[in-house]
């Protein structure tokens, strides 16, 4: 079932009620409206002077819904995420913290290759020439021993952008967006791990002693040119500034359409059958990961 996703840009009431998010204004607290708990798949609270109450983050935690907290600059800052999602979560943990160097190193060098498939087919459907990434596709190594995916990503963004684009967290537009739409694939991933029984500390080839969800930031890079399709395309209409619209466009990431072969599903879906896969690997059942190819 594909979930809602809510997001709240002015100082709203959210609570619990008859296992319900109900939410109002300040302004007129009578004036209710309400959405079954189980309806819901993330809630993005961007306004500092929301009010949510503890029963109703409890239930959205229950029902492994992503709750995002945005700082002081509208920007996602920190995420909730229910730490006993999965039935067989101890036994999936296990297998993940056991996985051998040559199982991950493998597992990243099917991530790179997809990320590259991806990112080829974005410029491909774009009218750009995504055959100079070809040579980047080829014999990827276990591990990406030769770092296929770095030099892929620097012809990427100069066909994508333009050579004078450079890539960067603090850079000029449309790095704003890009931020933006990553952030919020990166709790989308994070979300469909913990449903996969899967713990998102515990990375592939991602290990920063200071980042909380390594895994997360391994299995969402194939998802990555999807978010650059929208940014691009924000981008391309002269949208500079992280507004109200462009957010409200980037957000519909979670519902673009994913291909697996001959299945279409929500990117949502998408993110946990790629999720689901990745357990699988772990435990031994299958060695090739689901992902989608950007149509």
């Amino acid at each position: 079932m594909l979930k809602r996703a809510l997001f709240f840009s002015t100082p709203y009431c959210l609570s619990l009620r008859d296992n319900q998010l109900v939410f109002h204004t300040k302004a007129a607290p009578h004036v209710q409206q309400r959405v079954p708990i189980e309806d819901i798949g993330f809630v993005v609270l961007e306004h500092p002077q929301t009010d949510v109450t503890l029963p109703l983050l409890n239930a959205l935690s229950d029902n492994n819904v992503a709750v995002i907290f945005c700082g002081e600059n509208f920007m996602p800052n920190a995420m909730l995420l229910n730490l006993d999602s999965n039935k067989t979560q101890g036994e999936r943990y296990r297998a993940q913290i056991e996985a051998s160097e040559p199982l991950k190193k493998g597992l990243w060098r099917q991530i790179v290759e997809a990320k590259i498939r991806n990112q080829m087919a974005l410029l491909h459907k774009l009218g750009r020439d995504g055959d100079l990434l070809k040579p980047c596709l080829a014999n990827v190594k276990s591990g990406d021993a030769d770092n296929r995916e770095g030099v892929a990503a620097k012809l990427y963004w100069g066909e994508l952008f333009g050579a004078d684009f450079v890539r960067s967290r603090e850079g000029a537009p449309p790095n704003n967006l890009l931020n933006y739409g990553y952030t919020l694939l990166r709790a989308a991933v994070a979300r469909a791990l913990m449903g996969s029984g899967l713990f998102p500390a515990f990375g592939i080839f991602h290990r920063n002693r200071y980042n909380a969800f390594p895994l997360a930031d391994d299995l969402m890079e194939p998802y990555r040119p999807y978010v650059d399709e929208i940014a691009c395309r924000l981008y391309a209409a002269g949208k500079r500034a992280l507004d109200k619209e462009a957010k409200a466009e980037l957000f519909r990431l979670l519902f673009a359409d994913t291909v697996f072969g001959k299945v279409t599903r929500p990117l949502e879906v998408g993110l946990t059958m790629t999720s689901a896969s990745l357990a699988k690997c772990f435990s031994g059942i299958q060695k090739k990961m689901a992902y989608p190819l950007l149509g």
